[in-house]
């Protein structure tokens, strides 16, 4: 019997403003891996992603067991850059499809985090929903009803490394206590549903102004999103994606004026907030 896995992975975005490294949420765009023993090695893909080992889905499966005689077929609506977590999601699709067909009961969280440098894009896109990542853990929640999601992706990415390279080793200290106020706000308001503190919770003070010369459309997008009817707008991880939170009710209209507003520069994308985590499906 030929062995075979399909592992779907949903997209994340990380920081959600004040949770700087902490936080992300899973979003409603998917990357599907199939892994089939084919006897013979090989990546296919229609994506611009490498078709040889060094592929992240199948360095993430060589974590837990070589890929000799596997053949791997990558499909994914997650943009391979703009901070949507297309690597995040690739590499807990490879670990858990080495994971699955082998049945290694291994700590899918851990190495996951270790390949992708930090753990909150791989908790998101593991356990779904809200997620809260502190001393080595992920504490997960459900998205409150009615919250919605908008993505404004830019068409020029930002390299990861240069949002690094952006930000100071040390903060004031009035801007770290900001952000924790700020990041409390914005888990009490998804905690209870309560839109007026969600969206004060949204600001921040760490990460996105200092980062804003890299994209600064995207920045001005994001301080502007109240005006456009949003609840308000995060950079999505390292940028340049800007993540708009919606209400249900204004999300149709809050688009309209988000398509006037990027013509030319960016494509917008409906991103709800995901439940569900990474699952082997059904082919």
């Amino acid at each position: 019997m030929i062995r075979r896995r399909v592992v779907r992975v949903p997209a994340s975005s990380a920081n959600l403003g004040p949770g700087f490294d902490s936080m992300a949420a899973a979003l409603s765009l998917h990357l599907e891996l199939e892994v089939t023993e084919t006897g013979e090695f090989g990546v296919r893909s229609e994506l611009p992603v490498p078709t040889d080992r060094e592929n992240l889905c199948v360095r993430a499966f060589e974590r837990l067991h070589p890929a000799d005689g596997f053949s791997f077929q990558i499909r994914s609506q997650i943009p391979l850059s703009g901070g949507l977590g297309s690597s995040a999601a690739a590499i807990v699709a490879g670990l858990m499809a080495a994971d699955h067909l082998f049945e290694l009961d291994a700590d899918l969280q851990s190495l996951a985090a270790a390949l992708e440098g930090h753990p909150d894009n791989v908790a998101a896109s593991l356990c779904g929903g809200f997620v809260i990542c502190a001393d080595g853990e992920a504490t997960r929640f459900e998205p409150p009803t009615g919250l919605e999601a908008l993505a404004v992706v830019p068409g020029e990415p930002v390299r990861t490394s240069e949002a690094r390279a952006a930000l100071p080793a040390e903060v004031p200290l009035g801007e770290a206590v900001f952000n924790v106020a700020h990041a409390a706000l914005l888990t009490l308001g998804l905690a209870k549903g309560d839109w007026d503190l969600l969206a004060r919770g949204l600001q921040d003070r760490l990460h996105q102004s200092r980062r804003a010369k890299l994209f600064p459309r995207s920045y001005e997008l994001a301080l502007r999103a109240r005006e456009l009817g949003a609840l308000g707008a995060t950079i999505s991880g390292a940028g340049p994606t800007v993540l708009v939170w919606c209400f249900y009710e204004q999300t149709g209209s809050v688009a309209d004026a988000l398509r006037a507003e990027i013509d030319g520069w960016a494509d917008l994308m409906r991103t709800p907030f995901e439940p569900q985590g990474a699952y082997v499906g059904d082919l």
